[in-house]
C-alpha cells in the first residue's frame, strides 16, 4: 500500500462492480486476483503494480488481494467479498503498513472484508453452491506473455478441485465495459495529463544542442514524482535525430545535435490511469523549412482523424480514411508519387513505407488499453491520436499524439493545453 494518489472516490468501484456483476450468467461466482511480485534477481523484486481488473474492481493497490462477485449467493454478505493481506508486526517493520479491515472497506465500498489466507476455506461454500466460475485471465490483444502468473495458476487449482463447474471468460466483458469511463476516471486521466504537461513544458526550457537524451529522461522523471505521479505512464521514447525513426526507441543514450528534431513519446501515470504524448521539438528551437513542413502535414493529419474519432465510427474504416488522407500529404512532401500509388499492394499500401503503424488505441489503465475494435467506437471512450512520418533517408521522425475522449456532442482533446503547434513551441523553447 505505497500510494502517492489523493484517496479515489469510492463510488466509482462501487458502479463497476455493479456493472460486472449484471453481465455475469445465473448462479455465477467471479473471482479476480492481484498482480504477481515478479522476481528480479537475487531476493529482489520488480515495483508492484496492481492488476488493471483488479484496482478497476476495487481501487485496491496491494499485492495477495482477490475480488469475489457472486451476485446470487444465497448470503447477502458474500455477494461481494474482498480479500486483503493480514499484516503482523514483522511485516510492518520490513515493509511498511498494510491495509486494516477498515481501510480495504473505505477504499473499496466492500464491507465483507477477509484475509487473503481464509480464501479457500471462505470460498469452498459458495464455489459448491454456484454452478458458474468466471476468471479473468491477460487477454489484452496486444499481449505476447510467457509468464505464468496468479490469474492462471489459480485458474489450474480451481479445474482440479471443481472440475465439473463451467468456466467463463471475464476478459469480452471487461473489454467492453473498462473501455467506456467514468467521470472519475475522466478527471483522473486528465490529472495524468496535466502532469505530462507540466513535464513538457519543462523540457522545452531544458532542450539545447549538447543535451543528452537520458539527461532530457531525467528532467521528466523529476516533474512526474514532484507531481504525485508513479511515474511513466510506459518506458518513455526521447529520440533525437536518426533516433526518431525508430518506433519503440528508448534507449535514450545519444546526444542531441545541432540541427535535429527529438521525438517525445512519453505520458505520466496518476492513480494507475495514464496518459500518452508524443511531441517533436528542433533540439536548437527553431524548425528546419523540411522539418516544419514534415510537422505541419503529420499536424494536419492529426486534426483530420481527431474529426473522425467519434461514436458511430468503425475502426476499420477510421484508419483507411486516414490512411488515404497521409497517402495525399506524402505526395505533397514528394516522398510518394502517382507510379508508387499506382503499383501499390493493397495489403501495404505505398504510405506505409512512411507511416507504417495505426493511428490509434484505447486508453485507460492501461496504455494499450483493453477495448474491442470491431465494435463501433462509443461515448465515454478515450482514444489516442498519433499519426506520424518516418523518413529514414533523412533521419527524420516526425509523430503527434494527444488523448482524446469521445461524448455525443464531439470530442474533447484532454491534452487540449499541451504545446502542439509548431510556432507555440518555437517561441516557447526561445523564452
Amino acid at each position: 500500500m505505497n500510494v502517492r494518489y489523493s484517496q479515489i472516490d469510492r463510488s466509482l468501484f462501487i458502479d463497476n462492480r455493479k456493472r460486472l456483476a449484471a453481465r455475469l450468467p445465473k448462479n455465477a461466482v467471479a473471482i479476480v486476483h492481484s498482480a504477481d511480485e515478479f522476481p528480479k534477481n537475487g531476493d529482489g523484486n520488480h515495483t508492484f503494480y496492481q492488476s488493471s481488473d483488479l484496482f478497476w474492481l476495487s481501487g485496491i493497490d496491494q499485492e495477495k488481494s482477490i475480488v469475489v462477485i457472486a451476485p446470487d449467493a444465497t448470503r447477502e454478505a458474500h455477494r461481494e467479498i474482498l480479500f486483503v493481506r493480514e499484516t503482523n508486526e514483522e511485516i510492518a517493520i520490513w515493509e511498511g503498513h498494510k491495509y486494516t479491515k477498515d481501510e480495504a472497506r473505505a477504499t473499496s465500498g466492500i464491507e465483507t472484508v477477509y484475509w487473503t489466507h481464509e480464501f479457500e476455506r471462505v470460498m469452498h461454500e459458495l464455489i459448491l453452491r454456484s454452478e458458474h466460475i468466471c476468471l479473468s485471465l491477460n487477454e489484452n490483444i496486444r499481449a505476447d506473455v510467457e509468464t505464468e502468473y496468479r490469474d492462471l495458476r489459480e485458474l489450474r487449482k480451481l479445474q482440479l478441485r471443481y472440475p465439473l463447474h463451467t468456466y467463463h471468460r471475464l476478459g469480452p466483458i471487461f473489454d467492453d465495459l473498462r473501455s467506456v469511463k467514468h467521470s472519475v476516471e475522466i478527471e483522473l486521466m486528465q490529472q495524468a495529463c496535466n502532469i505530462t504537461d507540466a513535464a513538457f513544458r519543462r523540457v522545452l526550457k531544458f532542450v539545447k544542442p549538447g543535451v543528452w537524451e537520458h539527461e532530457i529522461e531525467a528532467e521528466i522523471i523529476h516533474e512526474f514524482i514532484r507531481s504525485r505521479s508513479a511515474g511513466h505512464a510506459y518506458n518513455p521514447i526521447i529520440a533525437s535525430g536518426a533516433n526518431s525513426c525508430v518506433l519503440h526507441y528508448n534507449a535514450n543514450n545519444q546526444q542531441c545535435k545541432d540541427g535535429d528534431i527529438i521525438l517525445f513519446d512519453f505520458g505520466a501515470e496518476y492513480a494507475h490511469y495514464v496518459s500518452d504524448m508524443s511531441r517533436c521539438v528542433p533540439v536548437n528551437g527553431k524548425f528546419t523549412p523540411r522539418q516544419r513542413a514534415v510537422y505541419d502535414a503529420v499536424l494536419d493529419v492529426m486534426k483530420f482523424a481527431q474529426s473522425m474519432l467519434k461514436p458511430g465510427t468503425v475502426y476499420a474504416e477510421y484508419e483507411k480514411e486516414i490512411g488515404r488522407y497521409m497517402q495525399g500529404k506524402l505526395v505533397d512532401l514528394n516522398l510518394l508519387t502517382q507510379h508508387d500509388i499506382d503499383k501499390q499492394d493493397p495489403k501495404w499500401p505505398a504510405y506505409k513505407r512512411y507511416f507504417m503503424h495505426g493511428t490509434s488505441h484505447f486508453l485507460g489503465l492501461d496504455v494499450h488499453d483493453v477495448g474491442n475494435r470491431d465494435h463501433a467506437m462509443q461515448a465515454g471512450q478515450v482514444f489516442s491520436c498519433e499519426p506520424g512520418i518516418y523518413i529514414r533517408e533523412e533521419n527524420l521522425g516526425i509523430r503527434l499524439e494527444n488523448d482524446i475522449l469521445l461524448t455525443r456532442n464531439g470530442n474533447i482533446d484532454l491534452m487540449e493545453n499541451i504545446p502542439l503547434e509548431a510556432e507555440e513551441i518555437e517561441t516557447l523553447m526561445n523564452s
